[in-house]
């Protein structure tokens, strides 16, 4: 690397893990589900240092899934389903995962053994269709969650009921390993976008390390515009956020988190 010179600036690129989010079902897609997923996944992922770079969301369509998860898997670290995991005939999410890599579905035993134990003798053919995976795929757990979450290759397939979303995240969570967590400060004002576009561009072309958003609100009375620094440096993200507030008119701004 370049001696940095006296005076002169050194951006050092961090490199990020990236992840991809498939949402699985017509009921998304309809609306008569609303996903809650994605918002778990993204917050988990924060913590970890892991970025979540796209969100694709489809029907219960098996060749659909597949392109998709090939898709995904060959352009992120890490790939994330929701979705189509259940015993009735629109949970094709398995087979869909099981075509993207080319390989055939499966009764894992262990899995089988323990839905059988479980149900007992209100046992279902249809509840063994839950024992079903990709071929060469693992079974994950925790110390605390026996309950398995599949993984084939970089691909994690987890359900789509939030609640059991979430608890299987915290098997993924083992399984990807903390880094180090993106950092976030946050600026209130009461100007406009308009009026802060210009000491934005400012920043952002100075400080290509830090995601810089921008939201404005019509609700609070307390401000108008809610800007936020993002990075993996909590330094670079602090060099942005104070060189912004240093370009504020007098007044500005309203408060710092």
């Amino acid at each position: 690397m370049k001696p940095k010179r006296d005076g002169e600036s050194q951006c050092i690129r961090v490199s990020v893990r990236t992840a991809a989010m498939l949402v699985i079902g017509n009921e998304i897609l309809s609306g008569k589900i609303q996903d809650a997923n994605t918002v778990a996944l993204a917050q988990s992922l924060r913590r970890l240092g892991v970025a979540l770079r796209r969100q694709v969301c489809v029907l219960d369509d098996v060749e659909t899934i597949a392109t998709e998860v090939r898709a995904l898997a060959a352009s992120h670290d890490f790939v994330f389903t929701s979705g189509g995991v259940g015993p009735t005939h629109d949970d094709v999410t398995i087979e869909g995962v099981a075509r993207a890599f080319g390989v055939a579905v499966v009764e894992d035993e262990a899995l089988a053994a323990m839905i059988r134990a479980h149900y007992g003798e209100r046992l279902l053919e249809g509840h063994l269709r839950m024992a079903l995976v990709p071929s060469g795929s693992t079974q994950e757990t925790s110390e605390d969650i026996v309950w398995p979450l599949t993984k084939l290759a970089n691909v994690l397939v987890l359900p789509g009921v939030p609640e059991i979303f979430k608890l299987k995240l915290r098997i993924a969570e083992r399984l990807l390993g903390a880094d180090r967590p993106f950092v976030s400060r946050a600026v209130y004002t009461r100007m406009d976008e308009g009026t802060l576009k210009p000491l934005l561009d400012a920043v952002v072309a100075a400080h290509p390390e830090v995601d810089v958003g921008s939201y404005p609100t019509w609700t609070d009375p307390s401000y108008k515009t809610k800007l936020t620094f993002d990075g993996l440096d909590p330094e670079l993200v602090g060099r942005a956020t104070d060189a912004f507030i240093g370009t504020l008119p007098a007044g500005e701004p309203q408060r710092v988190e």
